[in-house]
Formats: structure tokens, sequence, C-alpha cells
């Protein structure tokens, strides 16, 4: 993740995490060092029936360095599991370009995707990509959805964001150490696809939504990381839900959709023995169309931890 507007998908959707590798090297100065840790007890739940456990622990794919998190009731949860269960596992920076340049170049008898946009939309979009250090015409080849990721994401290193300090990548990492089991949700090409098989329209619409509200980019990310790190469920889904509302159809398709099927995951697995660690966006596991909402469909509780 990942405004859809993008930075509601920051908190739902793991390829974004993984598109700095892409935007950053054409943008962003380093990051600022690292402050002193400071504490965040994000939420995690557990379903489970007589023989299985599964912990769903929402995540924030960029995050500032300096939040400690991965402690407590997430740690012990963690070192419980024998499997680990990411949105997807993210392939190294060369697949992940090439990835993108499969699913984002547009048709050579495309115009221009500058010429796609609305007139009164062409100089905002030139000066978002000017304060991120990227000429207009070096995204007018490429399909729409991605210059509004590019947007979403290329300004947050400036901001002190860093995908190196992900939820995903400490989790991951600690998993490998741990010699544990990591599966995905989904591949990233599936994540990509998400936004390359929009129609034209909804496309053009995703990247004047994010031109719109480009300058606001930080602030929104940060306000979505304190409610996240104060293990504020409801708040960050009504953060969430205000940002969704300007791209509805956009919304169905990369949370509500996907997190019905994560919950259809999550029933199975109930049916094999074991305890696993599920660690998605935790856009996902907030508002009225969360993982856990769909769950309770299936007769499903999952319930949340206190810590």
């Amino acid at each position: 993740m990942l405004k859809k507007k993008l930075l509601a998908a920051l908190a739902g959707f793991t390829a974004l995490a993984a598109l700095p590798a892409v935007a950053y090297a054409q943008a962003a100065p380093q990051a600022a060092p690292a402050p002193a840790a400071k504490d965040a007890d994000p939420a995690i739940w557990v379903v489970k029936d007589a023989d299985t456990t599964i912990y769903l622990f929402g995540t924030v794919h960029v995050l500032k360095p300096g939040l400690s998190w991965f402690d407590e009731a997430v740690k012990a949860a963690f070192d419980k599991s024998d499997t680990v269960v990411l949105e997807m596992i993210e392939p190294d920076t060369a697949t992940m370009q090439g990835l993108i340049m499969k699913t984002a170049v547009a048709p050579a008898t495309d115009p221009t995707l500058t010429d796609k946009l609305p007139a009164d939309k062409r100089a905002p979009y030139a000066a978002a990509l000017a304060d991120v250090g990227i000429p207009a015409a070096a995204l007018d080849r490429l399909e729409p959805w991605f210059a509004a990721m590019t947007l979403s994401i290329a300004p947050l290193q400036k901001l002190g964001y860093d995908p190196n300090s992900g939820a995903e990548r400490t989790i991951t990492e600690a998993a490998k150490a741990a010699n544990k089991e990591v599966i995905g949700l989904e591949t990233a090409e599936q994540q990509l696809g998400y936004f390359d098989g929009l129609p034209a329209d909804l496309q053009i619409k995703f990247l004047v939504n994010t031109i719109d509200e480009y300058k606001n980019a930080g602030p929104t990310l940060d306000k979505m990381v304190v409610q996240w790190a104060a293990g504020d469920p409801d708040a960050l889904g009504a953060t969430l839900n205000e940002e969704m509302r300007k791209t509805p159809e956009l919304a169905k398709i990369v949370l509500s959709e996907r997190n019905a099927r994560w919950a259809d995951w999550i029933s199975a697995r109930l049916a094999k023995p074991g305890t696993v660690f599920v660690a998605v966006g935790a856009g996902h596991l907030a508002g009225s169309d969360s993982v856990q909402a769909y769950l309770a469909k299936r007769n499903l509780k999952a319930e949340r931890i206190q810590y």
C-alpha cells in the first residue's frame, strides 16, 4: 500500500511501500536521523477455535523511524506464531521495477499523461512533480494511476517517513531470523493490477484527487499514524472513510472486496491446527467494511487483545 487516494492506501497496500524504490530514487533527499524511541501500542485481535489461533495485526507500511511498536502484546503474538501471513511477500527492487514497467506504461497511441488531465489541473500537476524533483514529462508515457501513486509517496521521505521502518519490513526480518514460514495473501503483480485495471476515467479521477490533496499528504498520514500508534481503530476508520468517500469505486476494489476475500481465507485457515500471525494494512482492520466485520458475517468473532 497501497487516497486511492493513496495515503489511505498506505494503511492498506503493501505494494505501495515498495514503490519508493522507484519514486524515492528519482526524488527525495535522505531522511533525518532517527529520533529517540517513542512508545506505540497499535491494535491487535485474535480469532480462534479449539486448535487454531489467528492473530490479526494492522500495519502501516511506511513509518518514521523511532516508534517502538514491535513489543508487548504484538511481539508476544508474533513469538507464539508458527506462520506469518502478509498482504504480499515484497519482491526485490529490480523485480518490482520490472512489474511497474510492465503494468504502468501507457499504450504508445495514447495522448500524453499531461494531455489526459483537465486543463486546470495541468499546472498544479507539474508543480507537485517539481516539488519532488520530477519533470512532468518524465511520467507522460505512464498510466495515471502510477502518477497518482508517485505523487502520494514521493513527498513522504522529505517528511521523515522511511519504507525501511515500515511494519512489514520489521516483521519480515524478524520472521526470517526466527525461521518462521512467511506467506502472502496476494502478489505484487496482483496489487499493482488492481490499479492498472481501473477504467481510464477512474484513473484520471484518482490522479486529480491526488493533485488536489497533494499538500495534505503529510498531515493526513501523520494523523493516521498517531491513531494507529494509539490503538484507536475507530478513529483510524473514520479518517480512512473520509478519504475513501472521494473515490468510492476505488475503495470497493482496494478495501472491501479484498477484506471479504481475506475473511474467507481466515475462515478456511481455522480448519487447520496451528498459530498464525496475520499482518495487513491497518486500514483493512478499521471501519464498517473491515476484515473483522466480514468475519462476523461468517459467525467468527475477532476479539481485541487489551494491553
